[in-house]
């Protein structure tokens, strides 16, 4: 079973605020001045909890997630402005769009040549004054803050986690049991800014504001729990 495709995953992660999510979406597209209607893509979009929400206030939609599970589950909200495909990132919808969304640190899992055909594929599919918006960890403040071992109680499960990092991905191991034990991990790469600046100067892609959490505060390495980066195609 994968982690990420599995209800287990969604118990665990189930206190994830909506109203945060709504709000950041608010400021985010308030900043940006996204006009309504605008098509937008939400690259690994879960259960589609940002996607909906952007439909709602206007926007067409496309969200896309590798897990069958999520797809799903997203696709009770479908309608003729919103719609879900399972693909993995590096997969083109065949679309161009005004914005593209990466949220919640859906990036990183896999390896650096993934991580440049997925920032490919985002270029490739952004319209020429289009905007991308990418929702990371600030790795340096996670590893200075980090929660060694911990338990959480959710719906009589009882979740124990470990975390760790070793300078090149953050760990996260999950156990529990359910009529049978469990044994889940995360790996999330460990990329700073500058990491991400390599990768989009590669694919004529500029970095050109960055906040340090969801209420737009400025990012700041040291203190900012997220890396939330606006990034635009490089003008000739």
């Amino acid at each position: 079973m994968d982690w990420f495709d599995s209800d287990y995953y969604h118990i665990l992660y189930k206190h994830r605020d909506y109203n945060e999510a709504r709000n950041f979406i608010d400021k985010i597209i308030k900043y940006l001045n996204i006009k309504k209607g605008s098509k937008i893509l939400d690259l690994a979009c879960g259960i589609g909890r940002h996607s909906i929400y952007l439909e709602k206030i206007g926007f067409k939609v496309v969200g896309t997630d590798k897990s069958l599970n999520n797809i799903n589950k997203a696709k009770a909200n479908q309608n003729q402005s919103l719609s879900f495909l399972q693909m993995e990132m590096i997969e083109d919808t065949n679309n161009r769009y005004d914005g593209i969304f990466n949220l919640f640190t859906s990036f990183g899992y896999v390896n650096h040549d993934y991580n440049l055909k997925t920032i490919k594929n985002i270029e490739r599919q952004l319209k020429d004054d289009g905007i991308i918006v990418v929702d990371f960890m600030n790795t340096l403040f996670v590893k200075n803050n980090l929660v060694i071992e911990e338990t959480k109680v959710i719906d009589d499960l009882i979740f124990k986690i470990k975390r760790r990092s070793d300078g090149k991905h953050i760990y996260k191991e999950i156990k529990f049991n359910d009529k049978k034990d469990y044994l889940f991990r995360e790996k999330v790469m460990d990329l700073s800014i500058n990491d991400f600046k390599n990768y989009f100067k590669r694919y004529n892609l500029k970095i050109v504001k960055t906040f340090g959490d969801y209420n737009l505060n400025e990012f700041d390495i040291q203190n900012s729990k997220r890396l939330i980066m606006i990034i635009k195609k490089s003008q000739p």
